[in-house]
């Protein structure tokens, strides 16, 4: 399996709140999160392709800051008796991208 990741990945481990278009909102719990797209750990298997909405907290320069973007699924796999599946980020606006950057750095 070849990573399709462009960009550094940073571990962080927070909740995470998954509402894909036409499924009730979902909890999930972030991995990594990168400029790009974030990996998510969630209870029901998600479809490749599958668009919708992905919510979390990080803590930028001192102080929790939400974001909240719209994804795709690129990934999800069967590990460890849950679903971990990559979200790719779509059309992030400005401030996520710069708190991201923040955060990254």
């Amino acid at each position: 399996m070849t990573d399709q990741r462009q960009s550094a990945r940073k571990i962080v481990k927070v909740r995470a709140v998954i509402a894909m278009e036409g499924m009730a909102p979902m909890p999930g719990r972030t991995s990594d999160v990168g400029s790009n797209g974030v990996s998510i750990t969630v209870e029901h298997p998600l479809q490749l392709g599958q668009t919708g909405h992905v919510g979390f907290d990080l803590l930028v320069e001192g102080k929790l800051t939400p974001i909240a973007a719209r994804a795709k699924v690129i990934y999800c796999i069967f590990s460890a008796g849950e679903f971990k599946a990559g979200f790719q980020f779509l059309n992030l606006d400005l401030n996520a991208m710069t708190q991201l950057s923040r955060f990254l750095r």
